[in-house]
């Protein structure tokens, strides 16, 4: 997928590879042999052409009916031959499951499976000898990584004879036909045969880490103004209603839960159905769809800050309202949908995020962290409703709350500071600069500071109200936190934020003292055809970045893995290009054009190794983390 912007930079961690990586990916771990069952036929019947494979330990291949957005089908077929008249393909069953990387059910096979195509061979086909020539396109991929995709292209001698035996070898019993839905066309093999593109997976334990931060949100969204006043009355609807068992109310509560995640759960569901799989690819980068969420966020922003007031509109809550009156499951359901739409003044900055976070990523991850964060947010709920005691313990409403409001507000404003920083890039306007862009959040970093410890006057905090060891601890963080970005105008690097800032320049990595870029390297930026030229002459391989202008994992080795010393030192053996995929240019769109068709995905960052006459040594997918991984990938030769 196109853009690797998310929280943390969760994608692609891929330090568990070891350091045979770079020698699997010079090598093909899989090795096929495609031979006749009978070499001799007979007109007018069946010849049955077997292809396996043998799959080095560790690797995988996908099947040839493996859905689409989970990895890269196998393509298998003869090419149009005139004995031939029409083809079957036959596969083993394959292993089905849910794959968290690719966030669909994926069909895999390792080991040695073996494939057939079953061909038919024409009544009236001349007698001698023919050579058919069997087209194989494939991916292997191991963790996390998937190797560019290979064709193979095998000949099978076979020779017509009508004094052949006219029984045919058959297909073994257990094995599927592959009917492919909604085939596309492989370029040089016959209509019906599919093709996909894949799509570069997350680490195994990027998803995992995600829903922890939905779940964790939605946890925090109980602590705002819109939410936290409802938890005593809430609960105390279920829990001292006449007539109604205790059983009872803790049911009805369950089922208010449920509606809470059934709201949450179908915005992402909606989500994930109107962008599809391969659309979420462009969101990350649009001008557009960043505006959009800008906007949202600047209204969310002020309002929390109390310059208006948002609410849903009241005729829709009222209605739901009155529903939820009549009692009974579903009405404590709509009760739960009614609570969601009335909180989501307050919520809606962390639904935003997450949103926008997850639909870079698409598959099935805004439902996923929808649905978790729903659950976060309805926890306390039903805890509660368990365990009602502990509801007088709970800290009672008050200036706190308000106190809450508006420091997330600043946070807010500065979130928005992100998606207008992407648009700025991506069109190359350099208005928000990286000084600018880190003067604003030193600004709105330190406003919450100084709002907590009194120096700021706002709602929340009275002239005289005595300031807590908590506030002074929260306010002071907050200015420590604003004086830390101080060295990023500078051009100085800011380790994991840097993912989020703009670069200090185009190039790779944060600038020095001195002002070039750090370690030396020099890069040419959308100059590819130049790059091999260059190479050539100074006998040099191509290290080929492609990258994006809004891709946070791109900026994150830009500024905290090109820069270190034995990766720039790694770097001087190569001619090193980058190529902007992202931008609204004809140069984008032509450096997209030559990742997908040469290695067949789109997601950034994605480096290749080059030589001059575009043989590609090896490649790599993703964020990278480890240094001593990623100088073990520079060093395949």
């Amino acid at each position: 997928m196109r853009s690797a912007a998310r929280p943390a930079s969760l994608l692609l961690a891929l330090a568990a590879l070891g350091s045979g990586l770079a020698t699997a990916q010079k090598l093909n771990p899989a090795h096929w042999e495609i031979t006749a069952e009978r070499p001799v036929v007979r007109p007018g019947t069946k010849l049955l052409i077997k292809a396996a494979v043998r799959l080095d330990a560790g690797w995988h291949m996908y099947s040839l009916t493996t859905p689409k957005g989970g990895g890269l089908p196998l393509v298998l077929s003869v090419v149009p031959s005139p004995p031939i008249t029409k083809t079957r393909l036959f596969q083993p069953k394959p292993v089905r499951k849910m794959d968290p990387a690719f966030g669909v059910e994926t069909e895999t096979y390792e080991g040695e499976p073996v494939f057939y195509i079953a061909a038919e061979v024409a009544a009236d086909a001349p007698t001698g000898p023919v050579e058919l020539t069997t087209n194989v396109k494939y991916s292997v991929c191991r963790d996390t990584v998937c190797l560019p995709p290979r064709k193979v292209a095998a000949p099978v001698p076979i020779t017509i004879d009508p004094k052949a035996p006219a029984e045919a070898s058959q297909v073994p019993v257990d094995y599927i036909e592959a009917t492919i839905a909604n085939p596309a066309t492989l370029p040089g093999s016959p209509v019906g045969i599919p093709s996909a593109r894949p799509v570069s997976p997350a680490s195994p334990d990027g998803l995992p880490t995600f829903l922890l931060v939905a779940f964790g949100a939605g946890l925090a969204a109980i602590f705002t103004p819109c939410v936290f006043p409802m938890i005593p009355i809430t609960l105390s609807f279920f829990l001292n209603r006449e007539g109604v068992t205790r059983a009872e109310s803790l049911k009805q509560a369950a089922v208010f839960c449920l509606g809470i995640v059934v709201l949450f759960t179908g915005i992402g569901v909606a989500l994930a159905a109107a962008v599809g799989p391969f659309a979420v690819v462009q969101l990350a980068a649009n001008p557009w769809v960043n505006a959009f969420i800008a906007a949202i966020f600047l209204a969310f922003g002020l309002s929390l800050l109390g310059a208006f007031e948002i609410t849903m509109p009241s005729a829709l809550v009222n209605r739901m309202n009155r529903a939820s009156e009549r009692g009974g499951i579903a009405g404590s359901l709509l009760m739960g949908l009614t609570f969601s739409l009335t909180s989501f003044a307050c919520v809606g900055p962390f639904v935003g995020t997450l949103l926008a976070a997850s639909v870079q990523q698409g598959g099935v991850q805004p439902v996923l962290g929808m649905a978790v964060f729903a659950a976060g947010l309805a926890a306390p709920f039903f805890l509660l409703a368990l365990f009602p005691a502990y509801l007088k313990k709970l800290p009672r409403s008050g200036g706190w709350l308000v106190r809450v409001k508006v420091v997330l507000g600043f946070v807010v404003l500065a979130a928005m500071l992100k998606y207008l920083s992407s648009i700025d890039q991506v069109l190359q306007w350099n208005i928000l600069t990286r000084e600018r862009f880190l003067a604003f959040w030193i600004v709105l970093f330190a406003l919450p500071g100084l709002y907590l410890l009194g120096f700021l006057r706002l709602e929340g905090i009275d002239r005289d109200a005595p300031m807590g060891v908590a506030r002074t601890l929260i306010g002071a963080a907050f200015l420590v936190f604003a004086v830390s970005l101080l060295p990023g105008m500078f051009g100085r690097s800011l380790g994991e934020l840097d993912a989020y800032v703009p670069l200090a320049v185009s190039g790779a990595g944060p600038v020095g003292a001195s002002g070039e870029p750090q370690g030396g390297t020099t890069w040419l930026k959308n100059q590819y055809r130049e790059a091999l030229t260059t190479a050539r002459e100074q006998n040099k391989l191509v290290f080929v970045s492609f990258t994006g202008y809004a891709c946070t994992n791109c900026h994150w080795m830009k500024a905290n893995m090109f820069p270190r010393p034995e990766i720039a030192a790694a770097f001087k053996n190569f001619v090193t290009v980058e190529l902007y995929t992202d931008g609204t240019d004809a140069a984008s769109e032509e450096n997209q054009k030559l990742q997908e068709s040469r290695f067949s995905t789109v997601a950034i960052p994605f480096y290749a190794i080059m030589t001059p006459d575009e043989r590609v040594v090896a490649s790599w997918a993703g964020l990278q983390r480890d240094p001593a991984q990623f100088l073990a990938f520079l060093n395949s030769k």
